[in-house]
């Protein structure tokens, strides 16, 4: 049913309510053979196009400027890597091959997630073809991170006065350790994280709520561990902007997973934490994370179906030929 949907949402000529922030140079960095899969921005970019989105849907990322990245990292690890100075300690860390345009990239992804926040408090939702890198702390970066974007967004946000109080929806396969210790002692910012426990990060510092899963947990225990916070916690907190990380990598089929979780039980996922933070009127960044499926297509297909479910989360409320197609689906 979903693939009707989407064709007759083509045929309509229906228009994109929200922009896609994306930057050709994302899939164009060389990172050699490595698990991280850079080709998922392009086939990502590609099927938003084929669903009907064209230029105009679009905001090209531009670089972070180091005004940006310094409202999180340190003027000594911004200069290292400037420098290309990085200890062999700080690259074995970082997991990535280390090269200007490595830098560049990140540069864009970060600049990109900050675009999206402004984008979705200009109109209530956003979306970020890439972003999510959770793990990069303010002296250093670990597990694929180099700069924590999400937090450069949040804090460059605060620091305009475009927001009061702000909550990251941290729904990697992994928790997320760097955006939970710089945000440790800023009461302006609640960080939840639904995260596999027994893998990387090894300490996971604490956020405002982890809630932990365990090797061959399934839908069932996914959901479960879930639903019951949403939209409890956007009730209690009252964030005036939510950054929701839609994970793809508690996926079964990914290679780094040890969850039992499916693509259905995912989209679900996407359906609780987007919906119900647009029915509060809550706007909503969302940024890609993590997917490191055997098959490229599976984790671009679960990253899409964040897509679709943003859409449908607009839609319900906008268009009654649409909703009543999506409801039957």
């Amino acid at each position: 049913m979903g693939d009707f949907v989407d064709s007759v949402l083509s045929l309509l000529g229906w228009k994109l309510p929200f922009k896609f922030v994306y930057s050709n140079e994302y899939w164009m960095v060389d990172f050699g053979h490595h698990i991280f899969p850079i080709k998922k921005y392009r086939m990502l970019y590609e099927k938003v196009i084929a669903l009907g989105a064209d230029h105009k849907d679009f905001i090209n990322a531009q670089p972070a400027s180091d005004e940006d990245l310094l409202l999180v990292h340190s003027p000594k690890y911004l200069k290292k890597i400037k420098t290309g100075s990085l200890s062999s300690v700080e690259l074995q860390a970082l997991e990535l091959p280390f090269s200007p345009e490595v830098v560049r990239f990140f540069l864009l992804m970060t600049g990109g997630t900050i675009k999206t926040v402004e984008e979705a408090l200009k109109t209530g939702l956003a979306v970020h073809l890439g972003g999510g890198f959770h793990h990069a702390f303010p002296d250093h970066g670990e597990g694929f991170c180099l700069f924590n974007d999400i937090a450069v967004a949040i804090e460059k946000m605060k620091n305009l006065g475009k927001i009061n109080r702000a909550m990251v929806v941290d729904c990697d396969l992994h928790q997320g350790n760097g955006t939970a210790f710089i945000f440790s002692k800023k009461d302006y910012v609640f960080t939840f994280s639904l995260h596999q426990m027994d893998i990387y990060p090894s300490e996971k510092p604490a956020s405002n709520l982890d809630v932990g899963l365990w090797s061959g947990d399934d839908d069932q225990a996914y959901l479960s561990a879930l639903s019951p916070h949403f939209p409890r916690l956007y009730q209690e907190f009252k964030p005036d902007l939510v950054v929701y990380l839609a994970g793809a990598d508690p996926y079964h089929k990914d290679l780094l997973s040890g969850l039992e979780v499916s693509a259905e039980a995912l989209k679900k996922r996407d359906k609780i934490v987007i919906e119900s933070a647009r029915k509060l009127r809550i706007p909503v960044a969302i940024v890609l994370g993590g997917g490191y499926s055997a098959e490229i297509e599976d984790t671009v297909n679960i990253h899409f179906n964040t897509i679709k479910a943003a859409i449908r989360a607009w839609k319900k409320t906008s268009q009654p030929l649409v909703t009543s197609l999506i409801q039957s689906e």
